[in-house]
C-alpha cells in the first residue's frame, strides 16, 4: 500500500520511524455530469473573476477572506515557518481506557507502519505496551497544513490511528431529543427486548453495499443495451398512528421469519396481535417467558386488558383441585369395585363348597341304601 505521510512516533525519548498508509477506502460508484443533448463532459474551470482568464493550477494559491471581503495571502513558505512540532512527529500524550473516547470524535482511519529495519524493534514495544496495557494512545500530529488529533490501538499485529475531532468541534445536541414527555411500559421494553435478542449479532464481514450492487447491475444492463426499468416502489403512507405493541410483535415475528426459527416471538414466542375492527388498533396478548436467556419462572406480564398475573394463578389453581378430587372419587370408586368383587368371589366359594358337601353324603346315603342285609337265622 502506498503511504501518504513520512514521520515518526514520539514516545518519550523513542522515536519510532513510520508510514502512514490509509486503511480505509471508497467503494462509493462516482458520476459525470454531462450535457443531456450530447453527452458531453460538463467541466469546471478555474477562472479569475477579475479578469475572466483560465488559470492554471501552478499559479493558484490560498488566501484568508476577511470579514470585509478582502483576501490575506498566505503561502506555503508562511505555514511553514510556524512553530509546529507536530509537522513531522505522531507526538503521544497520555494512555486512556478506549471507551473514555467518544464515537463521535472518530474521523478517518490510517495503518502505522514500521519504516525500516531499526523501527521493528520500537514498533513492536509501542505495540506490546498497547496490548498488555489495553489502553489506547493519544496523539497529535500534523496533516495536509493542520495540526490534528489521533487515537492509537493495535489491530491484529498493526498499530492503528484513529483521526479525532478536537473536543470543540463537536455539537451539542441541543433541541434534537423530544420535547414531549413519554412513558415507556415495562411490556414495551420486553418487547423490544424480545426484538434485539432475535436480530441477535451479526458477523460484520458479511455486511455488503445492496444499492452499491444494483447501481453497477443497472451500469452494466445500460451497457449491454437489455436495460429494463423496474417499477418504481409506492410512497408510504403519512400521517398513520402506529400501534406500538403491535409493531414490535411483529417485528419480532418477522425477525424470527428470516432466520428460520419457529414461534412468533422471541423468549418463548410473543402472541399475534389482533386487529381491532372498530378503530384499526391492535389488542395485544401477554408474553410468555422460559425461551433461551429467561428464566422459566418468570411470570408473564399483563399487556393490553388481558387476565392478570393473580387471576390466571387462581384458574390454575382451582383446574388443579379439582382434577386431585376427580383423582380420588376415581380410586374411591376402584377400591369399592375390587372390594365386591372380592366378597362376590368368596360367597360364590362358599357356596360352591356347601353344594360339594350335600352331593357327597347324598351319595354315600345311596350306597348305604344299596347293600343287602343279613337275615337272622330261626
Amino acid at each position: 500500500m502506498r503511504s501518504i505521510w513520512n514521520g515518526a512516533i514520539s514516545f518519550g525519548l523513542v522515536s519510532i520511524p513510520i508510514k502512514l498508509v490509509n486503511a480505509t477506502e471508497s467503494h462509493s460508484i462516482s458520476f459525470r455530469q454531462i450535457h443531456l443533448a450530447d453527452g458531453g463532459r460538463i467541466r469546471y474551470r478555474k477562472v479569475c473573476e477579475l479578469d475572466g482568464e483560465e488559470v492554471p493550477g501552478a499559479e493558484i494559491g490560498k488566501g484568508y477572506e476577511e470579514a470585509d471581503g478582502s483576501v490575506i495571502p498566505i503561502t506555503d513558505e508562511d505555514l511553514a515557518q510556524l512553530p509546529l512540532a507536530t509537522a513531522k512527529t505522531i507526538e503521544i500524550m497520555s494512555f486512556v481506557p478506549a471507551e473514555e473516547i467518544d464515537p463521535l470524535q472518530m474521523d478517518a482511519a490510517y495503518y502505522l507502519a514500521a519504516n525500516g529495519a531499526t523501527a521493528a524493534k520500537p514498533y513492536t514495544l509501542l505495540r506490546e505496551a498497547l496490548k498488555r496495557s489495553r489502553k489506547v494512545a493519544i496523539a497529535k500530529y500534523a496533516l495536509r497544513g493542520r495540526e490534528r488529533l489521533g487515537m492509537l490501538r493495535v489491530v491484529d499485529d498493526v498499530i492503528a490511528m484513529h483521526g479525532l475531532l478536537w473536543p470543540d468541534e463537536i455539537r451539542v445536541p441541543e433541541g434534537v431529543a423530544p420535547d414531549v414527555e413519554v412513558t415507556v411500559r415495562d411490556a414495551e421494553l420486553d418487547l423490544a427486548d424480545a426484538l434485539m435478542a432475535t436480530l441477535g449479532e451479526v458477523e460484520m464481514t458479511s455486511l455488503h453495499d445492496d444499492y452499491r450492487d444494483a447501481v453497477e447491475a443497472m451500469i452494466a444492463a445500460k451497457a449491454g443495451g437489455a436495460f429494463e426499468p423496474a417499477e418504481a416502489p409506492g410512497k408510504p403512507a403519512g400521517g398513520q398512528v402506529i400501534d406500538l405493541m403491535a409493531a414490535l410483535e411483529k417485528s419480532v415475528r418477522a425477525a424470527k421469519a428470516s432466520r428460520g426459527e419457529a414461534g412468533g416471538g422471541a423468549d418463548g414466542g410473543v402472541d399475534a396481535a389482533q386487529d381491532s375492527a372498530a378503530g384499526g388498533g391492535a389488542e395485544v396478548t401477554p408474553m410468555r417467558r422460559g425461551g433461551a436467556g429467561r428464566k422459566a419462572s418468570t411470570a408473564p406480564k399483563s399487556v393490553g386488558g388481558k387476565k392478570s398475573t393473580a387471576a390466571s394463578a387462581k384458574k390454575t389453581a382451582a383446574a388443579a383441585k379439582t382434577a386431585s378430587a376427580a383423582s380420588k372419587k376415581k380410586a374411591t370408586t376402584a377400591k369399592s369395585g375390587a372390594a365386591g368383587r372380592s366378597g362376590a368371589a368368596a360367597k360364590s366359594g362358599a357356596t360352591k363348597s356347601t353344594s360339594a358337601a350335600s352331593a357327597k353324603k347324598a351319595a354315600a346315603g345311596a350306597k348305604k341304601a344299596a347293600t343287602p342285609r343279613k337275615r337272622s337265622s330261626a
